[in-house]
């Protein structure tokens, strides 16, 4: 059988890179397309897979990265999929548009229906700061890009979502049904630690959209001690901002984070994303987890039982929750809490995923080439 993946881009080392590395695994020999691979970035994580970039890769349209959203149709479509037996999209944005045969079964893992475009579009353009005419301009391109977006989702055969938050989204904005399948979370890289210490943790990029400058502050007005795990655009301001009371360690390797989340007295999770690691890894080292209570963590973090949530991306609800932790902290259990994080681990998600592209191959056989182009027209 004739496989191949797409994923959009492969420039870091990321929540969705694990998901396809651990994908790879079903196929190993089954080559990658993707509109950009930076081996650098992705830590040489690649380095023994049959890549194949777009033409976004070229030099001199590399350089200007940040300019070539519009093209990103384009470079997806140029992909060659022919003779191909089943593709798998690994897709926050471009990656479910690559055409097709109709003979051929495409599979998506959709990690959100393109955000910018559909649920925080808004606050995306907000982010960006532009005049009213490089504005206008954005919201243009923004527009046409829906129309695109809405039209490749219709190349998918089967769709897989990564919790009930983005199954919810691909309902809404594609009109389409899909079966949650969690991401995996290599769960034996996490253990229990004998003891633990009093700081509690940040880990994530120190990048404005996942709120790190609130957990900063927060901590600064409880003065409680506070570990930030990560790099980003935001690190130099909130090293000024933050107090004697917090330490920024910047990206460490896996060994290293995997220690501190064992030795934390609980990881704190300030952002809404559609899955979200962080917390399994946490609570896969038996730490609780005081997590915003949107999106994935909802799904992953039990209140109560495995972490505390809070409702706003304030100061004071947060610094409310972190004080609610502290009396209620002697309920929370390292095994109990780890037990719950083994759902989501990696055998889990191959299992699932085997069994789904198995039962989807089979249909796809018995409905034959005539009903199979019927569905792509």
């Amino acid at each position: 059988m004739k496989v191949a993946f797409v994923h959009e881009y492969l420039n870091q080392w990321g929540g969705a890179e694990r998901v396809l590395d651990a994908l790879h695994t079903l196929f190993p020999e089954a080559p990658v397309y993707t509109l950009m691979y930076d081996r650098a970035k992705t830590k040489g994580h690649f380095d023994d897979w049959d890549i194949r970039p777009s033409f976004l890769q070229a030099p001199l349209i590399a350089r200007f990265r940040k300019y070539t959203l519009p093209l990103g149709p384009l470079a997806i479509e140029s992909f060659d999929l022919k003779d191909l037996d089943l593709v798998i999209s690994s897709s926050n944005s471009f990656a479910k548009g690559v055409l097709t045969r109709p003979e051929t079964l495409h599979i998506c893992y959709c990690h959100t229906p393109t955000a910018y475009l559909w649920s925080w579009t808004h606050q995306y353009l907000a982010e960006q700061h532009l005049g009213s005419l490089s504005g206008a301009a954005v919201r243009l391109i923004q527009h046409r890009l829906r129309q695109w977006d809405r039209l490749a989702a219709e190349r998918v055969d089967r769709w897989v979502a990564n919790s009930e938050n983005v199954r919810g989204r691909i309902k809404k904005y594609y009109r389409k049904e899909s079966v949650v399948i969690y991401p995996p979370v290599e769960t034996d890289r996490f253990q229990l630690a004998k003891k633990t210490d009093q700081y509690y943790l940040y880990v994530g990029r120190l990048s404005g959209y996942k709120k790190p400058e609130l957990v900063v502050s927060t901590f600064n007005q409880l003065r409680r001690p506070l570990v930030m795990v990560g790099d980003g655009d935001e690190r130099r301001r909130l090293e000024v901002l933050a107090g004697k009371n917090v330490r920024f360690t910047g990206w460490l390797s896996d060994d290293k984070v995997s220690d501190l989340y064992a030795r934390a007295r609980a990881v704190v999770f300030p952002v809404e994303e559609d899955f979200g690691i962080v917390p399994v890894e946490a609570m896969a080292s038996g730490r609780p987890v005081i997590a915003l209570g949107k999106g994935g963590a909802v799904e992953t973090v039990i209140a109560g039982k495995t972490g505390v949530h809070f409702p706003n991306q304030t100061e004071e609800s947060l610094a409310r929750a972190v004080r609610e932790f502290e009396k209620k902290e002697k309920i929370f259990h390292p095994e109990v809490i780890r037990q719950h994080a083994l759902r989501f681990d990696q055998k889990v998600f191959l299992v699932r995923m085997k069994r789904f592209i198995d039962e989807a191959l089979d249909e796809w056989k018995k409905r034959g080439p005539q009903a199979q182009s019927t569905q792509h027209s």
